[in-house]
């Protein structure tokens, strides 16, 4: 399997994982509402949860979106530049975005492993611990900087049009 259909797939499964986190943060809130105002049954742990699984969606979906151009790219550019100039632009941009998300990624990481080493904990009273949103963080933006680096090494901003995602 060549590294771009193997980091497809992966970036796929990750993907699937966010939308499926997108529906239990749904269920999670309903419930608190109905829980809270039909029941009378309040809790302290539906916020802390959802933000979670959506902080965890949105990362772990980013390398999906970048393997689509989703993300940077000022495209109202695109339509002013000439071909070339717009192709030139995409590079700079797949770089930049390089350089920057591979910044974070490893600040990702560093606080991934300060909070397991740690054992650091939210101060919320439901004390969830931090390696939960931090571990999505680092490899959310793992899977970006990887999807950023295959673009770069096979120069798809340089092609006249950015190969289709699913090839």
């Amino acid at each position: 399997m060549s590294p771009r259909r193997a980091l497809r797939a992966v970036n796929a499964a990750a993907a699937a994982v966010s939308a499926v986190a997108i529906g239990v943060a749904g269920c999670v809130l309903t419930w608190e509402a109905t829980a809270r105002y039909l029941f009378k049954i309040p809790s302290d742990w539906q916020d802390e949860v959802s933000i979670f699984l959506l902080v965890g969606a949105t990362f772990l979906s980013a390398g999906w979106v970048q393997q689509w151009r989703g993300h940077v790219g000022i495209q109202a550019l695109g339509a002013v530049l000439a071909p070339k100039a717009d192709q030139v632009r995409r590079y700079v941009s797949d770089i930049l975005s390089l350089v920057f998300c591979t910044f974070f990624s490893w600040k990702a990481w560093s606080l991934l492993i300060e909070a397991v080493r740690d054992g650091q904990t939210s101060n919320s009273a439901f004390g969830a611990p931090l390696w939960i949103p931090y571990g999505a963080m680092a490899v959310g933006m793992t899977l970006v900087v990887l999807q950023l680096l295959l673009q770069v090494i096979s120069r798809d901003a340089l092609r006249s049009e950015a190969p289709d995602a699913h090839a």
